[in-house]
């Protein structure tokens, strides 16, 4: 009986589920080297921010900067032209039985 009274009171029992979630959840304290990776992000976003208020190239610019650029072709097509030229070519009937004509020269 005493035993079982020690075993049931002695240890602090964990929250039910998840450890940081729900109505039992343990609430880590915040350290300091939260807060200064905190302020860390937001300096750098703040940067991030001005760069984006004043970019470098104009919205002209930008909007033209691949115009004198050709699009390069795929190379699935470059493939393909490859394949029709040595299988798509075209035979006629008379093409394909001219070995057939031999003898007509003399006649």
């Amino acid at each position: 009986m005493h035993l079982t009274a020690f075993l049931m009171l002695s240890k602090r029992k964990a929250p039910h589920g998840i450890k940081y979630r729900g109505k039992n959840r343990v609430v880590p304290k915040p350290k300091m080297e939260h807060l200064f990776m905190l302020r860390h992000r937001l300096e750098r976003d703040e940067e991030n921010m001005l760069i984006l208020r004043h970019p470098y190239l104009t919205s002209e610019q930008s909007r033209n900067y691949m115009k004198d650029l050709k699009v390069p072709v795929p190379l699935s097509i470059v493939g393909n032209r490859k394949r029709n030229e040595l299988f798509n070519k075209h035979f006629s009937w008379v093409d394909q039985l001219a070995h057939l004509r031999v003898r007509d020269a003399w006649e």
